[in-house]
């Protein structure tokens, strides 16, 4: 997925249509001079509306629509006719997507399911005809309500990225090396930090034709959940995913440090993130030799399963993936 169509964060303004007046009418015909009211009620106005789609998986169709605008209702009219309500605008939006208010900040919702569709701004209700305020004691009122004001408010849209494992570790840990060798994506890949700026997405083929999905996503570095480096940015898609794969390289100078202050950034960030499972992953290990290993699974001192693995000669890659796929049927159930 290229760097420059991925968008997991957009700030639009959406303006509903306001609602049709009610009519304020009276029936009249060739034998009739002073009838009765019979003034309809104003249409509503348009909806600004999202619809999860599980063909979109990013949310660039609406990087460059900054204003989202939906019609007026029509007027009510005689005969009791009501008015045309406004044309609904309908967002197509990728699964994962939040909805928050920018002022508030506060969530509205969250789209999760194909063709799940929620009200983002609703339109403006119609008023209603004068016939609605026939009484015995006032046969003949004049009065019809003014449609509703539609709203104009700057709502977020921000993406949590849905796959089944997440990859959580420092820029430059090899997570980008590990999910080319492992999946048809091809995300770039270079020996400085935060060569990953976006999440990429890959298929793992499994056995017997099963698959599932890793995220590749930007680096963490310590005090993220502060919003530093990616931060915030980053932490957002870890929350969709089923497995956390934690990845540190055998060059570290302290494995198990580093594992604890990435493990520590999630709990900062959102202590929820502790009750996923999690697997660590050593990697970078065609740089060592049978021996070293030995000596490092002594010195690595955490409470999850852990492998040492290699994205360029292949080590511990197959028994990594029944790992996961166990892990993730055992946490499904």
């Amino acid at each position: 997925m290229a760097e420059q169509n991925f968008v997991d964060y957009v700030k639009i303004c959406c303006r509903s249509g306001s609602g049709g007046a009610g009519s304020s009418h009276f029936f009249r015909d060739n034998k009739t001079s002073k009838g009765g009211p019979d003034g309809g009620d104003g249409g509503r106005g348009g909806h600004i509306i999202l619809r999860g789609n599980s063909n979109v998986w990013t949310l660039l169709a609406l990087k460059y629509r900054k204003h989202v605008v939906a019609t007026a209702g029509e007027n009510g009219s005689k005969n009791n006719s009501t008015g045309r309500d406004g044309q609904d605008i309908i967002l197509e939006v990728p699964l994962g997507t939040v909805a928050r208010d920018f002022e508030t900040g506060e969530i509205d919702f969250e789209i999760t399911e194909h063709d799940e569709t929620r009200i983002l701004v609703s339109g403006g209700r119609g008023g209603k005809g004068n016939s609605w305020f026939k009484t015995a004691t006032r046969q003949a009122p004049e009065y019809a309500q003014p449609g509703e004001s539609g709203k104009e408010l700057w709502k977020i849209l921000e993406l949590k990225v849905l796959a089944d494992v997440g990859l959580v570790g420092f820029p430059n840990a090899g997570k980008s090396s590990f999910l080319a060798s492992i999946t048809a994506a091809k995300p770039e890949i270079a020996q400085y930090p935060f060569t990953t700026l976006v999440p990429n997405l890959g298929i793992v083929k499994y056995r017997d034709g099963r698959s599932f999905i890793i995220a590749d996503i930007p680096g963490i570095i310590e005090n993220a959940h502060q919003g530093k480096g990616l931060g915030l940015r980053f932490l957002r898609h870890i929350e969709r995913n089923a497995v956390l794969l934690f990845m540190v390289s055998v060059e570290s100078e302290d494995i198990t440090k580093d594992y604890n202050i990435l493990v520590n950034e999630l709990k900062l960030y959102n202590p929820e993130l502790m009750d996923k499972p999690r697997i660590l992953a050593i990697t970078k290990c065609d740089i060592i030799d049978d021996e070293y290993i030995s000596l490092l699974k002594n010195d690595i001192n955490v409470d999850v399963p852990f492998y040492f693995i290699s994205s360029v000669s292949g080590r511990g890659l197959t028994e990594l993936k029944d790992a996961l796929w166990s892990v993730m049927n055992t946490h499904h159930d």
